[in-house]
């Protein structure tokens, strides 16, 4: 019996090694993809204006965002753009009194002049996809700008990415995201670090490398010809974005993403607030996964694109995967009478530190990509290894709930108006007022502790290195969750 247990830990252990290995592999292949590519990206240029402006509707999908709702429709009024050509549309899902700011802003913009729709529905249906879908029955736009609460264009966003739908099969010109607060906290430095990794290096790897990318859901611009042929917004998934980016790939369109063209957005400033937005987009991500992984692999694809396409939609898979090999570890060692053999603590280490040192070196050369001194954030990589493995036990279970849960609610991320100005969350609302949310993460930072403590003391030093990273991580972010849910109730000075 003993020997069973010890094969089937084994296995499960060998299997969470394999996939830790495949997708830190991935981080090398997009860093040499981008690297390939770059010069002969950077040397393209940028098409010429139209010579008739299209009809634009600029999309604003709003629920429950008081703080930042005035912030988001000033912004989307000051877009540079042919007022005649240019319609603004606020989808306005709210229940507090955001509809009320959003009222008194569409006001002040309709007496500027400007064509601004304020549409309310009866039922929040289909949540964010529902509310598009809505909206664009109603929009008159030959293409529709999407813009989440947190963002703010810049004014010359539309005119630098219209020009780009010359070419007639792109679907999608996707800008990159940009940071309003990225030194607010060590939060939001992590952040901001792995927001840079997908944004300065992966979507650029798989725009110029002809591999199957995503719109992500805001700071971009649809043609609307191109949503209706892939079968329109659906809401069967938490990420309507992903979702909608492959039906219309799969239709032969194309996503154009512009690393150039920045568009700042206020990071999530609670711990609570990140851990619930990395939650809805990793079930989001294997729901897509689990909803069009067969239409990929009976595309008229190659094979590298349709294997690029299963690392992209199942990514989050490695956040399990991490969490198998910590609680695996010490099974593993007692039915192995805590001598595990020379090769088996070479394979631990390989495939651990692949998973961990590859996205780290993708995230170190996206800094050296998209910032002058880059090596002045360079330092700041340990703050998203240890958030990014903190946030393991949340995400996994967001990650396994796909499979098997029916729930879609999507849950939106609380934005307190913190911006270069600073700002504070501390009594305000929407905030997670659960303190016991980070228990778990403790426990399982003692854990790590404990597990560390124990290869140490029987001279196992391969894996220490990222044991104590584990500890690190689940014991900060458990720290935080506690913290910040006690410290609601206060009131800003």
């Amino acid at each position: 019996m003993s020997m069973t247990i010890q094969v089937i830990v084994g296995l499960l252990y060998l299997v969470a090694l394999v996939g830790l290995f495949l997708y830190g592999m991935n981080a090398y292949v997009m860093l040499a993809v981008h690297w390939w590519n770059r010069r002969r990206a950077q040397a393209a240029r940028p098409p010429g204006p139209p010579t008739v402006w299209p009809a634009v509707t600029v999309q604003l999908p709003l629920y429950n965002e008081r703080y930042v709702a005035r912030r988001l429709l000033e912004a989307a009024g000051g877009l540079d753009y042919p007022a005649d050509r240019l319609e603004i549309q606020v989808l306005d899902d709210s229940t507090d009194e955001t509809t009320d700011v959003l009222a008194e802003t569409v006001t002040r913009l309709r007496d500027q002049g400007l064509t601004v729709t304020h549409l309310r529905r009866g039922e929040r249906t289909g949540f964010k996809a529902g509310a598009l879908a809505a909206g664009l029955r109603e929009a008159r736009g030959d293409f529709v700008a999407v813009f989440d609460a947190d963002f703010v264009p810049p004014p010359d966003f539309l005119r630098r990415s219209i020009p780009h739908f010359a070419e007639p099969k792109v679907a999608v010109v996707q800008a990159r995201w940009g940071h309003l607060n990225r030194d607010y906290s060590l939060v939001t430095v992590a952040q901001s670090l792995g927001i840079d990794g997908h944004f300065g290096v992966e979507q650029s790897a798989r725009c110029w490398g002809n591999l199957l990318l995503n719109f992500n859901g805001t700071a971009g611009v649809w043609r609307t010809t191109a949503i209706e042929d892939a079968g329109g917004w659906a809401h069967d998934t938490l990420t309507e974005d992903l979702d909608l980016s492959y039906r219309a790939q799969l239709r032969g369109w194309r996503i154009l993403y512009l690393p150039e063209l920045v568009c700042p957005a206020e990071l999530p400033v609670l711990i609570t607030g990140f851990k619930s937005q990395q939650r809805r987009w990793a079930k989001g991500s294997i729901q897509t996964a689990l909803k069009l992984l067969p239409s990929v692999l009976r595309a008229p694809l190659s094979a590298w694109t349709k294997y690029q396409a299963f690392i992209h939609l199942t990514y989050y898979m490695i956040h399990p995967l991490m969490l198998a090999t910590v609680l695996l570890s010490v099974p593993l060692l007692v039915l192995r009478d805590l001598t595990p053999s020379t090769a088996t603590l070479v394979a631990v280490s390989l495939g651990i530190g692949l998973a961990t040192f590859g996205p780290g070196t993708m995230l170190v050369y996206a800094q050296r990509v998209l910032e002058p001194a880059w090596w002045q954030r360079v330092w700041r990589l340990p703050t998203i290894m240890v958030i990014g493995v903190g946030v393991a036990w949340s995400t996994s279970l967001a990650v396994l709930g796909a499979f098997w849960s029916k729930d879609r609610e999507f849950i939106r991320t609380p934005k307190f108006a913190i911006g270069p100005g600073g700002g504070t969350w501390r009594g305000k609302a929407y905030g997670d007022r659960r303190p016991w949310g980070g228990v778990m993460e403790i426990g399982l930072g003692l854990y790590c502790a404990w597990t560390t403590w124990l290869f140490w003391h029987h001279g196992q030093y391969g894996v220490l290195p990222f044991l104590t990273l584990y500890t690190a991580g689940f014991l900060t972010v458990g720290t935080l969750t506690i913290f910040q849910a006690a410290a609601r109730g206060s009131r800003p000075a």
